[in-house]
């Protein structure tokens, strides 16, 4: 028989992030197929609506460490925080997802348990009692298969919009409080103060949808179409490496190899030709749709739908039959 499969979900900006519920669907194949249950775990403070949504998302228990020193993210508070849900809930598979903070926090935690690590993964399965992850390498260009063994703590990290969030069909669950104290060790590591580089705008490496913008844009005030039409569809804004080098967007804003690797269900290509280099960072996406003046450019061969028009025509008119259907 196998043990629970325990999600660790992520409470940052006084809300549950999407990509821990996202989780709660990997872990719900795998304890389907092990015969065990799901479980999650949380920690923050003041998180009762994160335990909520975790139990109508599918979590048959949740296990919450709601105390005032993790307020803010610590990466020792929280490391000890989550090995003490760990051992309160005893289960063989912990997943938790690969963002900023669960890219951190992860290493941290499979080596205080003594545990097993695959990251960034986009493909869980059960061989042979045990668990068998398949997770992208060299910008996806290679995968690679990564087994565990079934007798220790398998520990993975899930790549964010791999797996859908699983319907709200369950009811809210009360938590269980698990005993959490400070220590002074922890107090080698204090976070003051978190603030966001980008504003509010969404992290492309999170985003479920991301419109992207290349040199074509010729300067930055003209990037303003694309925020329009992300705004919009609630997705965030990239660019191309051109894009970031010629100052028109942040580097934090770069997809491509030597920017940050993506995967959401849509991105749109605004201007943007198609370099090895920046097809390497975004070729994951479930869909692509190409924006591009020259019908013979590199983009077209990956792209789901292909726009030959002008940018700075089409962008504008398809922000406003969003706007109308949403009025609808």
């Amino acid at each position: 028989m196998t043990k629970d499969v325990l999600v660790l979900g992520e409470w940052r900006d006084g809300k549950l992030h999407p990509a821990s519920l996202q989780c709660l669907s990997a872990a719900s194949a795998l304890a389907q197929a092990g015969g065990g249950r799901v479980t999650a775990g949380v920690i923050g403070q003041s998180i009762g609506d994160a335990a909520a949504a975790l139990g109508k998302h599918g979590a048959a228990a949740v296990f919450a460490v709601d105390h005032a020193a993790c307020g803010k993210y610590n990466a020792l508070t929280y490391a000890r925080a989550a090995c003490d849900i760990i051992r309160q809930v005893d289960p063989q598979i912990v997943l938790l997802p690969a963002t900023f903070m669960g890219r951190d926090l992860a290493p941290r935690v499979a080596a205080r348990m003594n545990a097993g690590l695959a990251t960034d993964c986009t493909e869980l399965v059960l061989a042979n009692g045990g668990l068998k992850a398949r997770r992208p390498i060299f910008n996806g260009k290679a995968f690679n298969a990564v087994t565990f063994d079934a007798a220790r703590l398998q520990i993975a990290s899930v790549r964010p919009n791999t797996f859908p969030i699983p319907t709200a069909t369950g009811a809210a669950v009360v938590p269980t409080a698990v005993a959490f104290a400070p220590t002074d060790a922890d107090a080698r590591q204090v976070t003051k103060e978190i603030v966001r580089t980008g504003g509010q705008e969404k992290d492309v490496t999170e985003a479920t949808i991301i419109v992207s913008g290349g040199r074509s844009l010729k300067n930055a005030d003209n990037f303003k179409i694309l925020f329009d039409l992300a705004h919009e569809l609630d997705g965030a804004v990239g660019a191309s490496r051109a894009a970031c080098d010629a100052g028109y967007q942040p580097h934090s804003r770069q997809v491509g190899l030597t920017g940050k690797t993506v995967t959401p269900q849509l991105y749109i290509a605004c201007g943007i030709s198609g370099a090895i280099q920046h097809l390497a960072g975004m070729r994951g996406s479930r869909r692509i749709v190409a924006i591009n003046t020259d019908k013979e450019a590199p983009i077209f061969k990956l792209a789901d739908y292909g726009v030959t028009a002008d940018l700075f025509a089409f962008v504008p008119l398809f922000t406003q039959e969003i706007r109308k259907l949403k009025g609808h």
